[in-house]
């Protein structure tokens, strides 16, 4: 069995190493990932350029591009045979809420999707001393039953971990997606020859308390598992639109 793993983080990120090898013992690895930190790349696609392609290690290769080139390019030019699983991660930080739209680890999961192979995402809820162990475990339990009980069509797995201890995670909850509480995420700085530069990205956003979202699961020290889909229709609208005098 062959598993492909990728991430934004980079192709030498810890996360990336660790949950290599926890996965290596469901079947062979094939590491192909960013050649440098991708974050918020969300789900672009290089097509104004041509990618190039390194080979870091044994099965391990490092690519110019997004975390969804590299999904591309680890099918075409690097796997002998489509692979039994994608893994996403492990993210350095979470990926929750409306997050997922930005995030380049659950995209690559999500071209894995439309590419019909089974996926999953997986973050750490950290910024600074990263449990990356218990969070690969997580991910080697999820994997065994995605490859043991399927997943639904065009579906994929979003997977947050606390960062504590392995015997400190309470369990997993089934989650849907929560919401942000956005501030002020443009920064603004002056430089040495008097000119203004903007940073994209302020201070950590807030969340709404919501019971039964991955926030909510992960602040009470569970394992979020989020199912989500690519079809973004709000089907709950339609008549609302019907109702303005369209087919």
């Amino acid at each position: 069995m062959k598993i492909l793993l990728t991430n934004d983080d980079g192709v030498f990120a810890e996360g990336l190493r660790v949950l290599k090898e926890v996965l290596e013992g469901l079947g062979e690895v094939y590491v192909v990932a960013p050649d440098r930190e991708r974050t918020a790349i969300s789900h672009a696609l290089t097509l104004d350029r041509p990618l190039r392609l390194q080979r870091i290690a044994e099965r391990t290769y490092a690519v110019d591009g997004t975390p969804v080139d590299c999904v591309h390019l680890a099918l075409s030019c690097v796997m002998p045979e489509r692979p039994s699983l994608v893994v996403s991660g492990i993210n350095n930080g979470p990926n929750m809420g409306e997050e997922v739209v930005y995030s380049g680890t659950v995209s690559a999961a999500f071209e894995a999707t439309f590419l019909g192979l089974p996926s999953m995402a997986v973050s750490l809820v950290a910024r600074q001393g990263h449990r990356y162990e218990t969070a690969a475990q997580v991910a080697l339990r999820v994997a065994r039953e995605i490859l043991s009980q399927g997943l639904p069509s065009r579906v994929f797995l979003n997977v947050n971990v606390p960062n504590l201890g392995q015997g400190e995670i309470k369990g997993f909850k089934v989650t849907r997606l929560g919401r942000r509480v956005f501030g002020d995420c443009v920064v603004e700085r002056v430089d040495p020859r008097g000119n203004r530069y903007y940073w994209i990205g302020g201070a950590d956003a807030g969340y709404e308390a919501i019971e039964g979202t991955d926030f909510s699961a992960v602040a009470s020290g569970y394992v979020s598992v989020t199912p989500l889909k690519a079809d973004l229709t709000a089907y709950e609208e339609l008549e609302t639109f019907r109702g303005w005098g369209f087919e």
